[in-house]
């Protein structure tokens, strides 16, 4: 069955957000608009564990008063919010889609990045599914534009309840490529921070050097938002936005797979950033991106199995076959092997950078092809892996569609701690 129908837009965050703040449109009259897509869509893409309708609603009452007497917390006051269900939201589970946490008790505490989201007036409309701790295992969720074709992993539910329009936004973590993923199979745009940049207190770990969480929105204006609602303030950008601006794409074997499809939206986007006066040139990659994501996915393995090695203590069936293959990988790896990975990456990372002194951000496909057919693969990750290993940030670019009207979607991504200047760049350059 072709899911078209199951695709909708769910609003401009700034817009939205807007209309909230100045009385034109009520938080509660939002969250109701939400619930009401969730019941037409749910049955049919999965996108949601766990809905939290009546606080939801409490809440919106609350901003929706306070707006009444000039109080506006922030920039998503009132903006209803999905949240990736390996996130701790204080007074639900957490339980990481796994039959080990079928038992989870209430969380006593929100996460760091839920408060900083409450902080700004957003409000937790439930939790979304995930794979198995965010690994491969797969979730339950299925792709709004054909509900035959997987959404892609680890981030599987909070892509699609964007794409589906339950939700103006959503929150997801990144390891491999659990954001710019699905946020490239779902049509959706994505933005993933640099490392570190937020905290991942109450985030249940899977490789703890590259757990990041990031946001889903309709465009890229929306996930470039809701990362600002959030961010520290930066200090002034290291360049100037409205001046020239260089996108490299850098050349290398990794990427010589790509369908045609692929190649054509790439293109595409090329052509869209230099008719926008963006400078845009190829160059031969200064590193080997194919041997680069073998050491990422070596050193997350590494550090699986350290995080999560009580999980392999479990009896067969409590924990899904991919997750306890991945562990038992990782415990195989020595500490030396992986502390000199570790080692190369930074020094390829050193590699990169200085290579491209002159570069403001580079362009790649996002996957091989678009989302796979079927639900027991989440898709390949290679393309967005050794981007995640480099640290920077990275945005997901809706692209367009393949000859058979799935999404494609391209990366653009930044040096590592260049988020506010990506952000800047993306808002002139890639709506």
């Amino acid at each position: 069955m072709n899911g078209s129908a199951f695709v909708q837009d769910p609003g401009r965050l700034a817009d939205l957000a807007k209309a909230i703040a100045s009385k034109q449109l009520s938080s509660v009259d939002l969250v109701k608009r939400c619930l009401a897509r969730i019941d037409a869509a749910e049955p049919h893409v999965h996108a949601w564990r766990l809905l939290n309708a009546e606080s939801a609603l409490a809440a919106a009452r609350e901003r929706d008063q306070e707006v009444a007497v000039g109080l506006v917390r922030g920039p998503l006051h009132g903006i209803p919010v999905a949240i990736k269900d390996i996130i701790d939201v204080e007074g639900l589970p957490t339980r990481c889609n796994s039959r080990s946490r079928d038992d989870a008790p209430p969380a006593a505490a929100d996460a760091e990045i839920v408060r900083a989201l409450k902080v700004q007036g957003a409000i937790v409309l439930g939790k979304t599914h995930t794979t198995e701790f965010a690994f491969y295992d797969p979730s339950p969720a299925r792709n709004p534009h054909n509900v035959a074709h997987t959404p892609g992993g680890s981030s599987s539910g909070s892509a699609v309840a964007v794409a589906a329009g339950m939700v103006p936004l959503s929150v997801g973590t990144q390891t491999m490529a659990s954001v710019n993923r699905p946020a490239a199979y779902c049509g959706v745009a994505a933005f993933k921070p640099s490392t570190h940049s937020f905290s991942n207190y109450g985030v249940a770990p899977l490789g703890p050097g590259y757990d990041t969480p990031g946001f889903f929105g309709w465009s890229v204006t929306d996930a470039v938002f809701a990362y600002e609602a959030l961010a520290v303030p930066a200090a002034p950008l290291p360049f100037d936005p409205g001046a020239a601006i260089t996108i490299c794409v850098l050349n290398d074997k990794h990427i010589e797979d790509a369908a045609a499809d692929v190649v054509s939206a790439l293109s595409r986007l090329r052509e869209r950033l230099s008719a926008s006066g963006v400078k845009v040139e190829n160059r031969s990659s200064p590193i080997d991106f194919t041997r680069l994501a073998a050491l990422q996915r070596s050193t997350m393995l590494y550090e699986a199995s350290r995080a999560m090695a009580d999980f392999l203590k479990l009896s067969e069936g409590q924990i899904g076959a991919k997750l306890r293959e991945g562990l038992a990988e990782g415990r195989q790896i020595p500490e030396l092997q992986y502390l000199n990975e570790r080692r190369a990456i930074d020094l390829m990372r050193y590699e990169l950078v200085e290579a491209t002194a002159n570069v403001d951000a580079y362009l790649w496909p996002a996957t091989p092809a678009p989302a796979p057919k079927g639900l027991s693969w989440t898709g390949d990750p290679k393309y967005i892996g050794p981007w995640t290993a480099i640290g920077g940030p990275i945005i997901t670019v809706p692209s367009g569609f393949s000859s058979d009207r799935l999404p494609l979607g391209c990366i653009v991504c930044g040096k590592p701690g260049a988020d506010a200047a990506l952000a800047a760049l993306a808002r002139r350059r890639l709506n």
